[in-house]
């Protein structure tokens, strides 16, 4: 997930304080500040809190720099001298394991550095100013956040015994159309419905996605976790059918044995399969929103699926042979 950060090295506590409370309110990652505030802020609210230190770039060897250090940082704020794409792409494409944070100071900006390359920086750092201007800035993380969708064709439906399953019940609602990408390899995931229909059998739970089998992977951003895994507070991500996502957390996960089904499909030359439970509220989403039942579903229906990176290692993405099937 992107992250968007305040950067405030002011003087007076009392001035930073107001910027800080902005940023908690508004669901900032987190504030750095001068050294002698950071305690001050961590009694404020629960958010990350870094020293206010910026890195400056103001040619090749300052560019260099950064890349060695990104190999032993976790995040670097970056702040460029006559701004220009070419340094930020380079970054990008060499950097280590660091967070590479750069400071913009409009939307415009924002929007350029957060698709960079296609992958984009980390996230962005904002200096202070009111709040709503933070909130805009906010607002262009969210919906520069997306993943790419495709057209997957069903080729096989098969009724399996008993599982384990999971729903996942998050603390936001969601709306028809989106869901979250499980599979049960990385490399293809398919776009389960949230429980956000009416049906004539049970309410709506808007909140709810009921993902899949225990074994299953998750998407969350850069990462995958197992569906058995999550538990209350972990962050889950919420992907619309337009492929465009949003940050969310668990609120509590429910894991019971009922009757599974196998979903395989393909997508061009990649095949993958997920396995959910059979129940007519299970449903996958098609090309414009439409959710459509597992009960219903046929070999040669079109659903949304994403295709990723094959090999994983603790649920990031490494480069090595592996078969998944």
């Amino acid at each position: 997930m992107k992250e968007i950060w305040l950067i405030d090295d002011g003087e007076v506590w009392d001035e930073v304080k107001e910027h800080v409370k902005d940023a908690i309110e508004l669901g900032f990652t987190g504030v750095a500040v001068k050294k002698e505030f950071m305690e001050l802020v961590r009694k404020l609210g629960n958010i990350e809190v870094e020293e206010a230190e910026v890195f400056r770039i103001r040619g090749a060897e300052d560019q260099e720099r950064v890349v060695e250090l990104s190999r032993t940082a976790g995040r670097i704020f970056l702040s460029f001298d006559n701004w220009k794409i070419i340094p930020l792409e380079n970054l990008i494409a060499m950097k280590g394991s660091a967070k590479i944070i750069p400071i913009v100071s409009d939307a415009e900006e924002a929007r350029v550095v957060l698709t960079t390359l296609e992958r984009g920086a980390d996230g962005i750092a904002i200096t202070p100013r009111s709040r709503d201007e933070m909130r805009s800035f906010r607002d262009v993380v969210e919906e520069t956040e997306s993943v790419r969708l495709v057209k997957g064709r069903v080729v096989e439906i098969r009724k399996l015994g008993m599982g384990d399953r999971v729903c996942v019940d998050t603390i936001t609602m969601m709306t028809p159309g989106e869901g979250m990408l499980v599979g049960n390899t990385a490399e293809f995931m398919f776009l389960v419905a949230s429980e956000s229909e009416e049906s004539e059998y049970v309410a709506s739970r808007p909140f709810r996605v009921n993902a899949g089998s225990v074994n299953a992977y998750i998407k969350v951003g850069e990462r995958t976790r197992y569906l058995a895994e999550l538990r209350a507070g972990d962050e889950v991500e919420i992907v619309r059918h337009d492929g465009r996502t949003r940050r969310s957390y668990v609120g509590r996960v429910k894991i019971e044995k009922r009757p599974m089904l196998l979903v395989r499909a393909r997508a061009g030359d990649v095949e993958g399969s997920v396995i959910l439970q059979n129940a007519e509220t299970i449903k996958l989403v098609g090309e414009g929103g439409r959710h459509i039942s597992v009960s219903e579903l046929k070999e040669g229906d079109e659903i949304l699926v994403y295709i990723g990176e094959k090999a994983r290692h603790f649920g990031v993405a490494v480069e090595e042979s592996i078969i998944e099937g």
